[in-house]
């Protein structure tokens, strides 16, 4: 379970390549004129604080043993959890966060075969909560695409980091792992078909009631 705060934690999860950086920006001012009287906090995993995009830089370009790459997400994470999203929650403030603990299952465990009882432990140890709750997003969108398509659209965009480098096999195990965490739990989660238009997700987006 998600550990309560007067504020409101959102991820965006998907591979890489399946449209959600399109939406998040748009996204995040359309809820903060949805709640003028509510600040709203856009960043962004791995990175977020200062130390947290030192560490994005080695975890998107170095090479590194799995378990190193782990740990480097989870320490990036704790930072990013004192620092910025934790303080932000308590004010009762609107968090908006591209990529969170999801991504690390699906990338660490799903894509490269990290044993998921270590992330699990990870999670206790970096997100557990003096009430014995997780913290987690209040609300996840896991914009879901084939690999073979998401492959397509990244070969149109900028230079790849190791992970969009990977072949599909890597990405459609990412994809599988992504929807086991969904498919455990459905409350949190809410699947955007992302084989459709920007626009027609955009619409979608917009006309979500989000009971903040």
């Amino acid at each position: 379970m998600t550990t309560q705060f007067p504020g409101f934690f959102i991820s965006f999860e998907g591979i890489d390549g399946a449209g959600k950086s399109t939406h998040i920006e748009s996204f995040g001012k359309h809820i903060k004129e949805r709640h003028p009287h509510r600040d709203v906090v856009m960043t962004r995993e791995p990175g977020g604080t200062k130390l947290g995009e030192q560490l994005r830089a080695l975890l998107l370009d170095a090479p590194m043993h799995l378990e190193t790459e782990a740990l480097l997400m989870f320490a990036a994470r704790s930072e990013h959890i004192a620092q910025v999203i934790e303080p932000a929650l308590k004010a009762g403030k609107i968090v908006i966060s591209d990529r969170f603990t999801d991504a690390s299952f699906a990338y660490q465990g799903g894509g490269r075969g990290l044993s998921l009882d270590k992330l699990n432990d990870l999670e206790r140890w970096v997100q557990g909560r003096d009430d014995g709750l997780l913290l987690q997003p209040n609300l996840t969108f896991l914009f879901d695409l084939p690999g073979s398509i998401a492959e397509a659209r990244r070969s149109k965009v900028r230079t790849p980091d190791k992970f969009e480098q990977m072949d599909l096999n890597f990405f459609e195990k990412v994809r599988q792992e992504y929807l086991r965490r969904a498919k455990a739990d459905p409350q949190r989660f809410h699947l955007v078909d992302a084989t459709q238009t920007p626009e027609v997700i955009w619409n979608k987006l917009q006309s979500l009631d989000i009971k903040l």
